[in-house]
């Protein structure tokens, strides 16, 4: 009986391998770099999958796929930033990206709550001190013991886990190396790359690396960053200004040219006018010449102003560089795989099946030319692809109709297509966008400003008007997209977006009102019930 089973598991992992002999071995870690040499070299792979990479999309598809019954290892290793920062497995979004991101934003949401909480009969001091270490040590310790229950569920699925740098030997080998300098040859039938990327230094600015830090660092600082400049215009830099100025500190930012490039323009628009009514300074057009370290500590900033041609200075305690990201590819040694990559971005080239121009090399996520830099996109994507490697689905992942949130002070969440990108693919007598200004029932009592608080929906003009793109700026604004997303992955059409009935009463709801169109030119306030 015993002897029948064990054949039958052989005979499934041969047609699992194809050309490959399968033999159990212990991971190539234990056997030394001669042995894992010598198993590649005879076709025995050590591993069904080897993901390069330990983030949300690697680990997606590593747990997937072991999940699936297949043998898997991964190889993660994170180079401290410029500044020292080192964080442990999870990759951007659970160490230096969503996690400790939307809590400082939650903590500086508090900030606000409590000068609201007067109107609401709370006897709030309302000056009441920020204690920057004892946030910082908290989003810490939940981020560590988000490390740590990765650990425990690669450990639960049986996936082998290497913290060694990685790089390829050739197609199916990838050679580790510990900190310590110890070798060890993996290999594998498939292969993932998700790698990720890191923020980029401008280094052709004079102290730029010596004095600046970036996202990679912000969020593991143990004392407050004091008077910030937060240099670029993307969604990181106007994330981090937003809850370092709610923080009470502050903050300037320093924008090249447009804010949220990519994003739809009215809402940017929108999202800078609420950061800079509550506290935010924007110094626009204007880029950063030099840094330099004062005798008392303090950083000298001097910029020049883009249409004027003059220069402007002023000192801070912390430079914020939030001007993109590179992929974490040059190490790789790709070209001994043979994977191509865009020479100029330098992600990689894939197809509809995350495949490369390997076939059983794949890439995922941020290292992938063409996705989207976000988190749940890779995680879904890690996903499809470990089971159709695992032969459980034909799925490919859909990049269309992804939805986001850019978790400013005032949020923004979108899905589908900017109202740009509507008017340059249809044509603007094709589009229709419904729009209202509104007043969350929260700011009401409090007497806040809300100004800001705008919704817009883009459709076809043509009937069943299908929904190409919502646009939400308010609270809880991820909350809200990410229930209208699903309708608008459907197809929705206006017609039946008008049709759902409201929660009464939110900010959702204010959606399922849209009845003024930008082309009639009516006011598009919305006065209450």
């Amino acid at each position: 009986m015993a002897a029948t089973a064990a054949t039958a598991v052989l005979a499934a992992l041969r047609g699992f391998f194809g050309r490959f002999r399968w033999r159990p071995q212990a991971p190539a870690l234990a056997g030394g770099v001669r042995g894992a040499a010598r198993s590649a070299a005879a076709g025995r792979p050590d591993y069904d999958l080897l993901v390069i990479g330990g983030g949300s999309g690697g680990l997606a598809c590593a747990k997937e796929a072991a999940q699936l019954g297949k043998k898997v290892a991964v190889v993660d290793y994170v180079e401290p930033s410029p500044r020292g920062t080192r964080w442990g497995l999870g990759g951007t979004c659970v160490n230096v990206g969503c996690i400790p991101k939307k809590l400082m934003h939650h903590a500086a949401l508090l900030g606000a709550m409590i000068h609201d909480a007067p109107h609401y009969g709370w006897g709030v001091p309302q000056q009441v001190p920020h204690d920057w270490s004892k946030m910082a040590e908290a989003v810490q310790n939940y981020v560590k013991s988000l490390n740590w229950g990765h650990r425990v569920q690669l450990q639960e699925r049986k996936v082998s886990y290497f913290n060694m740098k990685a790089s390829f030997v050739d197609e199916h080998v990838v050679r580790g190396v510990t900190k310590g300098g110890k070798e060890t040859l993996l290999s594998a039938k498939h292969i993932v790359i998700a790698t990720g990327g890191r923020p980029r230094y401008p280094t052709e600015i004079e102290g730029a690396l010596e004095h600046g830090i970036t996202s990679d660092d912000i969020f593991w600082l143990k004392e407050s960053p004091g008077k910030t400049l937060v240099v670029g215009g993307s969604y990181v830099a106007l994330e981090c200004a937003g809850f370092l100025t709610g923080l009470g500190l502050d903050t300037t930012v320093m924008i090249r040219s447009i804010p949220l490039r990519g994003f739809d323009q009215q809402m940017s628009a929108l999202v800078t006018d609420y950061m800079a009514s509550h506290g935010t300074r924007f110094l626009r057009g204007c880029t950063v010449m030099s840094v330099k370290r004062l005798p008392d500590s303090q950083l000298q900033v001097t910029w020049k102003e883009l249409a004027s041609g003059g220069e402007g200075t002023d000192t801070f305690n912390t430079v914020l560089w939030a001007v993109g990201r590179v992929a974490e590819t040059r190490n790789l040694d790709l070209e001994k795989a043979g994977v191509d990559i865009n020479p100029k971005s330098k992600k990689i080239l894939v197809d509809a099946r995350e495949a490369t121009s390997v076939p059983h090399i794949y890439a995922i996520g941020d290292t992938a030319e063409g996705r989207p830099e976000l988190t749940p996109t890779a995680i879904m994507a890690g996903r499809l692809l470990a089971q159709r490697l695992c032969g459980q689905s034909k799925d490919l992942m859909d990049y269309d109709n992804v939805p986001t949130t850019v978790f400013t002070p005032l949020e923004y969440g979108c899905v589908g297509l900017s109202e740009e990108e509507a008017v340059a693919r249809h044509g603007a007598d094709h589009v229709e966008v419904y729009h209202a200004y509104y007043k969350p029932l929260e700011f009401t009592v409090a007497e806040r400003d809300a100004s800001q608080c705008y919704i817009k929906m883009v459709c076809l003009r043509k009937p069943p008007k299908p929904v190409l793109g919502l646009h939400f700026l308010g609270p809880n604004a991820g909350e809200v997209t990410q229930g209208f997303a699903l309708g608008i992955k459907c197809g929705a059409s206006y017609a039946q977006v008008m049709r759902t009935v409201g929660i009464h009463p939110t900010c959702a709801e204010e959606v399922t009102k849209l009845r003024i169109t930008k082309r009639s030119g009516m006011d598009p306030t919305v006065t209450g019930c």
